[in-house]
């Protein structure tokens, strides 16, 4: 039986020409390498799987390469496993400052082969504080043979004071086109056939890494013998199809909130979890979008086949539909780790999603009842006004027949002895009634209500003594109904008050008690 290598170790690039993805940084790298002009320490940092202690392997083996092909001494050490020039170590398992310590001392030794030793840590975020704070001065002033790669992807956790001493690479995520080409080219080395949309399916669930790709890659070949299909693929990475959201979709198109649910039952039943779905559907929702529009289309990252469904699809969406699918999606799976009962979660946001496309309605937030306003009067106030007017001039014509009956109900003594008040009280009595009498057409039923203006006595000072209004005359002012017609200023009378009248008042009232037998 044959020593059988995985994939990921079988094909990891040997140049910085088979680097997957990282062509700005490779090639920064090869030009500081061509024009020497090295640094001491260097950090890349990155997701996993995109090559980062790759590149650092193959950059420790091109500056110590003294031919210009690779059958030169260290090459052929290097891809043996036995230069002495290159060291790696493991700071996750080596993280104590009697590592580091160790490590200083082996930095004074110069290399016995080429001009450069090279010391690869990986997973440099998990040395402790001290052990950083011990790598300080070595990491700073290294003797001139010794180059310092650190490799990490947890840039964060990193001091600022080592950080301040690399030179920083960031390496990106690979892309899903890299991914599917360089899987392609794995599978006509291995001549395994494969179909381009299986390899699109194990690039997105690598995402980004490339020796996730290629250890998903493995495991698809030996379940399917060689030859790799979509179909095989997404049974056995557990991968919801496709074909799942665009039928989800075309019933949220027709308003079918039945066939939606029956279909999220069917997914469940698969085994398939409700918060992969709906991050699922959130996704289908953003592809769509970005199918909708030729500028955009480049952001969709599928397959040919694929793509055109995409585009097909996007056509019958309109972009109201699609951002409040996204948003009731998006609130779904934020809302989904704290929900108690998740799959009625996620069921409400399937009916929410299908009748968005419902006209007259907006259903953003769940369809309601409609809210109508009724208006608060039956008629205008506009058209109210000549039936007031009209009513007035009714009320008015009936007082001019009929004077005496306003003027009956005057004071009767008030009348003999001052004529001038009973004469200019008649119009303001006229006038009142004319206004009571116009005021239930006004308010439908409503009783009327008149103000009374209460008069204040208005006190004058004389030479010989106080002097008020005559108390009679305001007594029968009270009486009267005041109303808005201007009435005419009389002249005011003063009386005066002497000892004399008071003595007779008072004997008057003194002895009408006696005789009614109260006490005063």
């Amino acid at each position: 039986m044959e020593n059988y290598i995985v994939s990921a170790r079988k094909y990891r690039p040997s140049t910085f020409e088979s680097v997957v993805g990282q062509r700005a940084l490779t090639t920064t790298l090869k030009n500081a390498i061509a024009t020497q002009k090295l640094a001491h320490a260097y950090l890349f940092c990155g997701p996993r799987g995109v090559g980062k202690t790759t590149c650092a392997r193959i950059f420790a083996k091109t500056i110590n390469c003294m031919t210009p092909t690779a059958d030169g001494e260290a090459c052929v050490a290097f891809n043996e496993q036995r230069s002495y020039n290159i060291h790696e170590l493991d700071a996750a398992s080596n993280n104590s400052v009697d590592d580091i310590r160790q490590l200083v001392e082996q930095v004074r030794i110069p290399p016995q082969i080429g001009k450069y030793k090279v010391y690869i840590i990986d997973e440099v975020h998990m040395l402790s504080a001290s052990a950083f704070n011990a790598f300080l001065k070595t990491l700073e002033e290294p003797p001139r043979h010794a180059i310092f790669i650190l490799a990490t992807t947890e840039k964060h956790k990193i001091l600022p004071t080592i950080l301040s001493r690399c030179q920083i690479y960031d390496f990106n995520r690979i892309s899903v086109e890299d991914t599917v080409n360089h899987l392609s080219y794995v599978a006509s080395k291995e001549g395994i056939t494969a179909e381009p949309e299986a390899l699109n399916v194990i690039a997105m669930k690598a995402d980004g890494g490339m020796r996730d790709a290629l250890s998903i890659f493995d495991q698809v070949v030996s379940f399917t013998g060689g030859n790799i299909t979509y179909k095989s693929v997404i049974d056995n990475l557990n991968v919801l199809d496709y074909e799942y959201y665009f039928r989800l979709t075309d019933c949220f198109l027709e308003n079918k909130v039945s066939d939606a649910l029956l279909l999220f039952n069917d997914i469940l039943n698969k085994g398939f979890d409700g918060s992969h779905f709906i991050t699922g559907l959130s996704s289908h929702f953003r592809d769509l979008l970005v199918g909708k529009d030729p500028v955009t289309l480049p952001l969709l990252e599928v397959g040919a086949s694929i793509r055109q469904r995409y585009q097909e699809q996007a056509q019958k969406c309109p972009l109201p539909f699609l951002y409040r699918a996204m948003k009731l999606c998006n609130e779904c799976d934020l809302n989904y780790r704290i929900s108690k009962n998740k799959r009625l979660l996620v069921e409400l946001t399937l009916i929410q999603v299908a009748q968005l496309t419902t006209e007259g309605d907006d259903v953003s937030g769940g369809r309601g009842p409609t809210k109508t306003i009724k208006p608060i009067f039956t008629q205008p106030a506009a058209a109210q006004q000549p039936q007031v007017a009209s009513a007035t001039q009714v009320q008015q014509a009936s007082l001019h027949t009929s004077p005496s009956s306003v003027t009956t109900q005057a004071v009767n003594g008030t009348t003999a002895r001052h004529p001038q008040v009973s004469a200019a009280a008649q119009p303001g009595a006229s006038a009142s009634s004319g206004a009571a009498s116009s005021a239930p057409s006004q308010g439908a039923g409503v009783a009327p209500t008149v103000k009374e203006e209460r008069k204040i006595p208005v006190m004058k000072m004389s030479s010989l003594g106080v002097s008020i209004k005559n108390p009679q005359r305001d007594q029968t002012t009270q009486n009267t109904v005041t109303t808005h017609v201007p009435r005419v200023q009389q002249p005011e009378e003063d009386f005066i008050f002497n000892d004399r009248d008071l003595n007779y008042y008072w004997q008057g009232c003194r002895s009408v008690a006696e005789r009614t037998g109260c006490s005063y």
